[in-house]
Formats: structure tokens, C-alpha cells, sequence
């Protein structure tokens, strides 16, 4: 595939960063454009005139102004002083996505690098060679300096890396497989570290991940409408047509064809059969509510935020991964530089702060389904935390707790959640001697919102095997294929709780299934049966 800093998409990203697509080069347009804007950088590094953090000190420092003898020193200088992070390591998915985000950015011909820096970082990306970049330590403006810099750290051969499962020396790794490290000159090290690439590359997958866990949410609503013997035509399409938000419309409508064949929940008309007629008299208790509490029937109404989110999520990250995220730009048909501030994340801190809380809202949503499912006062006759039928005589009665505990540990996932999808952004930090006087916080807010969809998955598997266990004491006769087929592919790996176990297994095999895709896939295919 060729890169030209236009046309890389979040798909291409997420398959590099998964190791599914990753043998990337330049496009002949763009090395073009990258050779025209590093002619033009030499041309005016001659003359003798200042060009920030090429011959001028980094930041407030910018007034300070170096001979053009010092400045391949200057960069490596600038990588040095950087390497400074903190916190665990950042995971190989976002190693693998900021190597490719950050070639891309330079590959678009604005910077000023040289062809050796792009080169190498594809690579990188090619072998499989991974940075090993603390998490910790960006504000998200003057771009994500100190992450970035174990990267440009590692290209110039320094540092350590993580290749084939192990953490070794970058030079050793380097020397093994034929690769040069790169020799810094004049602006390369400024454009490896002053863009959003590392928050980028966290965003992408969040926006990956947030897409799939959307899908996932309406398949725990469709089961969980099941175990509470609800009405599915509050999914009708006629209620969401008249209040048309995209996103809403499709999660009622995918909830609504989960369901079809169902004789669990049932259609409105059905719901209101089930009930005897008054027959003259003034007052009667219904047999079957003929509406569900919120947690069921608005749930099209939460989950559908996030997918409309994500329809303006997505394309601003992909603006944001095909820019000149950097500074200064050179502007070859012009003889032009540039200073201004494409460095800032100002619409990726958005865009995380944003989905982090839509994504936090689907798992105060679940849990509340939980909450009704599991409590005998509210979940149609189920048992209590959905224990197994026993007798009353039974030895076996009064010892079980089913889900009692799986509430509990639920309740607390998703105040973590919640927790943590308040803005980062709100928190900008005046640095750097009042240069960076206000900044973006974006790599904090795209690791929160990593958090969320982390805790948010595991609150989903938790609902999953509640649902699973709720339509299994119902009958799952009754239940429609589709979410037959959910429930099918949970249980090749997760029986029924006959009596109390131990279930923190339980949930990381469900946490892999929605994160794999099984779940979403096993849901699809079911509408074939």
C-alpha cells in the first residue's frame, strides 16, 4: 500500500496495528513533494536566516539561534532531553498505529525531513520492530514530545525495542536485520515528535473499538429483553422514525431485528393480548406491563449517541492522521516557511472526551439492565440473581447466590467508568516557561477513553452471561435465532451456572469474544438460520 499523507484510513490503521495489513511505502507524488520541501529547508538553512528548532533553540527558547553547523546536534539534542516518560509501556496496537500515523503526516510533504526518516519508520512498521514508549508524560501540545521520542530515539538506532516478543537493544535489532539507524540532519528530529501522532494512534483504536462495542450493546439489549419477557415494539421503527438521529434509528432497528421470532419479548400488540379485557369492569391489574422501564425501552436513545459520535469522530481523526501535524511547514512553491501550531490536538482531545462519555453512558446503561435481571422484585418471575430452579426441599435451596456477585463487581466497573469520562481537556496546564501556555491534554483523554471502553467491554460480558442465564431459565426455544446464536457461541465456552463458581474466567472469555468480533459475528450469521 502507498502512503501520501491524503489517503490513509482508520481501517488501514487498525489492520497495521493488528499486524492484519503492514507493508507500507511512499507514494512517487509524495516523495516528490517530501525531496522539494527538504531542498527547501537546505536553501534557506544557507542563507544564514532563523528557522525555528532548526537553527533556533525549541520553545521559549526560540530566541537563541544557532550556527547551521550545529543543527543535526541540535536534534538529537532535542530527542535527549525527552526521554522522560513514565507509567506502563504503550501497547504494540498503538506502537504499531503511531508508526504508520506519523509516517503518513511526514510522508504528506510539508516538513522538511529527509527520505531516510520516513523510510525507516515503515520499516519499522514492516518488521515489526516496536519502541518501547511509556504512556505517560504528553500534555498534547507542542505535539506528544516525550512518547514521540522514544520513537525518533529508537530510529536513530538508541534505546530499546520490542521485536519478536522480546525487549531487546535497538542496535542489536537493527544490525540482525540489515536496517541503518537514521542520521539525523537539520528539522528531523523537531518532525518525528512535534505532531499527535501517539494520541492519534490511541483514538483510531478507541474509534475501532467504540464501533464494535455499539454493535455489542444492542445485542445485550436484545437478550436482556428476552430475559425480562419485554415488549420489542419499542423498537418499532415508527417511534424512531419520528424522532430520526441516525445513530438511534439504527440501534432501534438492529435491536428489532434481533428480535424477530422471539416469543420472549413480544410485539406490543401481543403484549396487550396477553391481558384479559375489562368485560364491563372498572379496574383490573394487568398481567403483562405493556411498557418496559428505561433501561430497556430507551435504550436505542443511548447507544445511539455513540454511533452518531462516531460519525463525526471518524472523520476528523482521518483528517488527523493524513496532516501536517508539525512545525514550521515549508512551502516549496512559495520559497515560504511557516511557524504556527498543527501540533495541537485540539480535535482529537474532542473527539475522546466526547466518545469516552457516550461509551460510559452505554455501561451505566447495561448495568441497569443487569440490575433489573438479577433482582426478584423487578426481573417477571425470574429466580433471585438468577440462581437455578430448586425446590424448596431442596438440600441445595437457600445456599445459592448466582449473580449477586456479579452485580456487585459490575456496579463497580461501571463507576470506574464513569469516573474516568469526565474531560481531560478542561485541564490544560500553562508549560515550558509559558510557551505552552495552553494545551490540548489529548493523549490523557484518548488513554481515559482506552480505560472506558476497557472497563465498558467487561461490563458488557458480565450482562452477557446474566442475559444467557436469564433466557436459559425462560426456555431458549423461545428465544429468535439470532440472539440463540449469541447465546450458542457464549456457551461453547461458558456454561450455564448450575451452582455458584468462580467467574472472573468466565468474563475474560466473553471480554475476548466482543473483542475479537465473535460476538457481533455469531449475532449476523444467526440471521441466516
Amino acid at each position: 500500500m502507498k502512503i501520501d499523507g491524503r489517503g490513509l484510513t482508520i481501517g488501514q490503521t487498525v489492520a497495521a496495528a493488528t499486524r492484519e495489513g503492514s507493508d507500507f511505502a511512499v507514494s512517487e507524488d509524495a516523495l516528490r513533494a517530501m525531496n522539494a520541501s527538504r531542498d527547501l529547508k537546505l536553501e534557506i538553512l544557507a542563507t544564514g536566516k532563523p528557522i525555528y528548532g532548526v537553527t533556533t533553540g525549541f520553545g521559549d527558547s526560540v530566541n537563541r539561534q544557532i550556527s547551521p553547523e550545529k543543527t543535526a546536534r541540535l536534534q538529537n539534542e532535542l530527542i535527549r532531553y525527552h526521554l522522560n516518560g513514565t507509567g506502563p509501556l504503550a501497547s504494540d496496537e498503538v506502537v504499531r498505529a503511531t508508526l504508520l500515523i506519523r509516517a503518513n503526516c511526514l510522508a504528506r510533504g510539508n516538513s522538511g525531513v529527509s527520505m531516510p526518516v520516513v523510510e525507516r519508520l515503515l520499516d519499522f512498521v514492516r518488521h515489526d520492530i516496536l519502541p518501547t514508549i511509556p504512556e505517560r508524560g504528553s500534555v498534547g501540545a507542542s505535539g506528544d514530545l516525550v512518547p514521540l521520542c522514544y520513537l525518533a530515539h529508537a530510529l536513530t538506532g538508541q534505546g530499546k525495542v520490542r521485536h519478536n516478543g522480546e525487549i531487546r537493544q535497538t542496535a542489536d535489532v537493527l544490525s540482525e536485520l540489515g536496517l541503518e539507524p537514521v542520521a539525523l540532519e537539520a528539522k528531523d528530529g523537531l518532525a518525528l515528535i512535534n505532531g499527535t501522532s501517539f494520541s492519534s494512534a490511541f483514538a483510531v483504536l478507541n474509534a475501532a473499538a467504540a464501533a464494535e462495542l455499539a454493535e455489542v450493546a444492542d445485542i445485550c439489549t436484545a437478550l436482556a429483553s428476552e430475559g425480562m419477557l419485554g415488549n420489542r415494539g419499542h423498537y418499532a421503527p415508527f417511534i424512531h422514525n419520528e424522532k430520526p438521529h441516525d445513530g438511534q434509528r439504527a440501534s432501534a432497528a438492529l435491536v428489532h431485528e434481533l428480535l424477530e421470532g422471539s416469543t420472549l419479548a413480544m410485539t406490543y400488540d401481543q403484549v396487550v393480548d396477553l391481558n384479559d379485557p375489562l368485560d364491563g369492569r372498572h379496574y383490573q391489574k394487568l398481567t403483562r406491563s405493556i411498557q418496559d422501564r428505561y433501561s430497556l425501552r430507551c435504550a436505542p436513545h443511548v447507544t445511539g449517541v455513540l454511533r452518531d459520535m462516531l460519525d463525526w469522530v471518524a472523520p476528523w481523526l482521518t483528517v488527523e492522521i493524513n496532516s501536517s501535524s508539525d512545525n514550521p511547514l515549508f512551502d516549496p512553491s512559495t520559497g515560504a516557511v511557516y511557524s504556527g501550531g498543527n501540533f495541537y490536538g485540539g480535535h482529537v482531545v474532542t473527539a475522546m472526551d466526547s466518545l469516552k462519555t457516550a461509551v460510559a453512558g452505554v455501561a451505566d446503561l447495561l448495568d441497569r439492565q443487569l440490575a433489573l435481571l438479577v433482582d426478584e422484585k423487578f426481573n417477571n418471575g425470574l429466580t433471585p440473581n438468577l440462581i437455578a430452579r430448586v425446590a424448596d426441599d431442596d438440600t441445595e435451596a437457600g445456599l445459592q447466590h448466582g449473580f449477586k456477585g456479579m452485580q456487585i463487581a459490575c456496579s463497580a466497573l461501571t463507576a470506574e467508568a464513569l469516573k474516568h469520562a469526565g474531560p481531560a481537556s478542561t485541564f490544560s496546564r500553562s508549560t515550558e516557561a509559558h510557551n505552552q501556555d495552553k494545551v490540548s491534554m489529548a493523549p490523557i483523554a484518548a488513554r481515559d477513553a482506552r480505560t472506558v471502553i476497557e472497563l465498558t467491554r467487561e461490563v458488557a460480558a458480565i450482562h452477557l452471561l446474566a442475559a444467557c442465564q436469564a433466557v436459559e431459565l425462560r426456555g431458549i426455544d423461545e428465544m429468535s435465532p439470532r440472539t440463540r446464536a449469541v447465546h450458542t457461541r457464549i456457551r461453547k465456552e461458558v456454561p450455564f451456572a448450575a451452582k455458584d463458581r468462580q467467574m472472573d474466567g468466565d468474563i475474560a472469555a466473553v471480554v475476548e469474544m466482543i473483542s475479537s468480533g465473535a460476538l457481533t459475528e455469531a449475532a449476523r450469521a444467526g440471521g441466516a438460520l
